[in-house]
Formats: C-alpha cells, sequence, structure tokens
C-alpha cells in the first residue's frame, strides 16, 4: 500500500504499478509464503501522447526515487513503448497491456484516494489459477516468450505453477 500511495502523490498523473509487483504477490499468497519475493524493479505505468520522450521517464524515476530510494522504480510511458516493440501504437495503457508477453503478467492496480482500482484487460483468471501462457500477441512470437519463460525460472520459486509452452 505504502509504495501504490508514493505513485499516486508523487507520480504520473494516473499512473499504475503493474506486472510482478501484482503477480508476484498473487502468486506468494497462493504458495503460502509469509516473506514476499524481491522484485528486480517496481514497473509503473502511465499514457501521455503529448509526452514521448524516454527523458520523462527517467525523471518520474528520478522524483519517486527522491521519496521512496529502497524501491527500484521502473516508469514507462505506455504512449512510446509501441516503437519499441514495433506495433501500432496503444491507445491507453490496457491496449498496451495487450501487448505484453503473459496473461498473467498483464495486470495493475492504482490508488484513487484510498480505494484499489484493478486494471486487468486480459482477465484474472490466469493469475489466481497459477497458470502462464502468452498472450495472443505474443504467440506470434514464440521463441521471445519461451527465452522469457527460461530467463525468469519462475517454477523455481513458485513450483505449483503450470506454464504453457509453445
Amino acid at each position: 500500500m505504502r509504495l501504490l500511495r508514493v505513485v499516486r502523490d508523487h507520480g504520473p498523473d494516473g499512473a499504475w504499478i503493474a506486472a510482478g509487483f501484482v503477480r508476484n504477490a498473487v502468486w506468494d499468497a497462493l504458495h503460502g509464503y509469509r516473506e514476499p519475493t524481491p522484485l528486480s524493479d517496481i514497473d509503473v505505468l502511465y499514457f501521455d501522447a503529448g509526452c514521448l520522450q524516454p527523458e520523462a521517464d527517467f525523471a518520474w524515476e528520478r522524483r519517486l526515487a527522491e521519496v521512496c530510494p529502497e524501491a527500484p522504480w521502473s516508469v514507462r510511458n505506455q504512449a512510446r513503448m509501441h516503437f519499441r516493440n514495433a506495433d501500432r501504437a496503444y491507445r491507453d495503457c490496457a491496449d498496451a497491456m495487450f501487448h505484453w508477453p503473459e496473461v498473467c503478467t498483464a495486470v495493475a492496480l492504482r490508488l484513487r484516494a484510498e480505494s484499489l482500482e484493478l486494471l486487468a484487460p486480459l482477465g484474472i483468471d490466469d493469475l489466481w489459477a497459477l497458470r502462464v501462457r502468452p498472450t495472443e500477441h505474443f504467440r506470434s512470437k514464440p521463441h521471445l516468450y519461451r527465452e522469457r519463460i527460461a530467463a525468469k525460472n519462475w517454477p523455481a520459486r513458485w513450483p505449483k505453477l503450470s506454464i504453457e509452452t509453445l
């Protein structure tokens, strides 16, 4: 909750914390772990079509680090990520998430006042079922999906996972 408050109060307007921040917390709970899995980064996403310079993201990272230096912030404007991914332009954060590698990772949270808001354009069934499978977009990129799954080695930490292979 503290990190969500930091992003709400000091991050880009309408920003979300996504991916491993949400996914790992759910998987840890479903595995009965008392200690959270350390995060390599905290993915903050927002959408600002009027500012497509990467330097803006780095400025947000610095601002968040000033407030909460122990968190490994990674801020990305989803309005520009289609350039890196060689996709058509995304309409918003939800549209960008359709292009992420796994269905279970395409989840995000943010605080509105003190209420949690969930963004999960592909649903949360896979997340709760401990199922890892590629998004439709990544089915056309099986080599990238396989490389990512191998690099993450998630079953070493969460042995109850069911991982779809391509």
